[in-house]
């Protein structure tokens, strides 16, 4: 994990530019590096060079999400060193993976990103990457330092993995800083965190224990995890539990899903949810956390279990004291983590602190289900740019609009008005 002193190796990619204005910068502390001078840095390109890999962002997006326009830049692909090896992109079998782009028209900004769920680090190129890009911000992102169903098998303790997930977003940003500096001739001017679900925790985390490394952040949907609750141990094991009961027409089941923070109205993402989210979530997560817990998730109790699991938990947790300004959406038929269980509290605990709240009506954690209820959800990812945009305003002195619920409107597929 150790910064100073690493190999640098660093490779253009067969048939680039080898021109100086696409000459790769180095970037500090890198074991290895492998750059390339591409036509367009967005999605629309880099699928077609092989510069991404859909797989990490598939179903985050819903197909209407606006794709902008070519953005020619310089690559860099790469890796921290690390002794765990859960990442096999580009055959590397090698973990802190990180890739950063930096646009030909820079805006002198920098976003940085770490990857929803247990994605690697091109998870976010669809929803965050394209539309930064096109803007003119260079942009950086990190696989968190592992990745997959797995991830819990790196480190020692109980909570080392999530752990190393801060650490891995600081690492990135100091070196996409210095990077940025070599490219342009200046640091930054401004830098944003930015992140989906896991990697809106970690914006979260950044701007309370790193503020100084950062101008704002834009937090969609962050994990809430707090030692004496809630977190994900305290409402997916009520509904992995009575969600048989509720699907065969139990009234009490039902009640008990709701109750423990599952919106009204959502119940028809709760199939989709039982067999594709709940469960397997609450498993990683508590061996994670609680490797030895021995009984069934279903009849997990968080609140029972012994000290140890609670210092684990506490070792990541959020506390809601923001050093710079944030702007959090989230969806109000979020089911993977209930609004009313994770941003709603979130915002109590940021209290006066500079923040902006919007819940979004209709939305939910994956916009790709849009695409399967467009008369019953709207997609996030229109706000989110939307939200972006309010950041750099709101950085520039323009003070964006109160907290509020977004109310669904005509040509919510393609935009967001906050």
């Amino acid at each position: 994990m150790a910064l100073a002193g690493a190999l640098l190796a660093t490779v253009l990619l067969p048939g680039t530019a080898t021109a100086d204005d696409c000459a790769p910068p180095r970037v500090p502390g890198a074991a290895k590096q492998v750059a390339a001078c591409l036509a367009d840095l967005t999605t629309a390109g880099t699928v077609a060079s092989g510069h991404t890999v859909p797989a990490d962002w598939a179903g985050l997006t819903s197909a209407a999400l606006p794709r902008p326009g070519a953005v020619p830049g310089v690559q860099i692909d790469g890796y921290f060193p690390d002794s765990s090896t859960t990442n096999q992109h580009h055959g590397w079998a090698h973990d802190a993976q990180f890739v950063l782009r930096l646009p030909a028209r820079w805006n002198g900004g920098l976003v940085v990103a770490g990857s929803p769920g247990n994605r690697a680090q091109y998870a976010n190129d669809r929803a965050i990457a394209d539309h930064v890009l096109a803007a003119g911000y260079a942009y950086a992102a990190t696989d968190k330092g592992n990745t997959g169903l797995e991830f819990f098998t790196d480190g020692h303790r109980p909570g080392d993995a999530v752990a190393e997930w801060n650490h891995r977003v600081t690492q990135l940003t100091l070196a996409a800083k210095a990077t940025v500096a070599q490219r342009y001739g200046r640091l930054p001017q401004r830098t944003l965190m930015a992140g989906i679900s896991n990697g809106g925790y970690l914006v979260r985390w950044q701007l309370e224990n790193r503020a100084w490394l950062y101008d704002g952040g834009v937090d969609w949907e962050g994990t809430l995890w707090t030692a004496g609750g809630p977190n994900l141990f305290t409402f997916l094991p009520a509904a992995i539990r009575n969600y048989p009961a509720y699907s065969a027409g139990s009234a009490e089941a039902h009640q008990a899903i709701l109750d423990a923070g599952f919106a009204p109205g959502s119940e028809f993402l709760w199939p989709y949810h039982d067999q594709v989210y709940w469960g397997l979530t609450q498993r990683i997560y508590r061996t994670e956390f609680d490797p030895e817990y021995r009984g069934s998730d279903a009849d997990y109790a968080y609140a029972d279990r012994p000290r140890r699991v609670h210092r684990a938990v506490e070792r990541v947790e959020l506390t809601g004291r923001i050093g710079k300004p944030l702007i959090t959406l989230h969806g109000t038929l979020d089911a993977l983590l209930p609004i009313s269980r994770d941003s709603d509290v979130y915002a109590q605990m940021v209290g006066d602190r500079p923040h902006r709240y919007y819940r979004i009506e209709g939305g939910t954690h994956t916009d790709a289900l849009y695409d399967t209820y467009p008369d019953r959800l709207r997609p996030i990812g229109p706000c989110f740019l939307s939200a972006v945009e309010a950041m750099g305003g709101w950085l520039d002195g323009h003070t964006p609009p109160p907290s509020k619920t977004v109310r669904r409107a005509p040509g919510e597929a393609t935009a967001c008005e906050l």
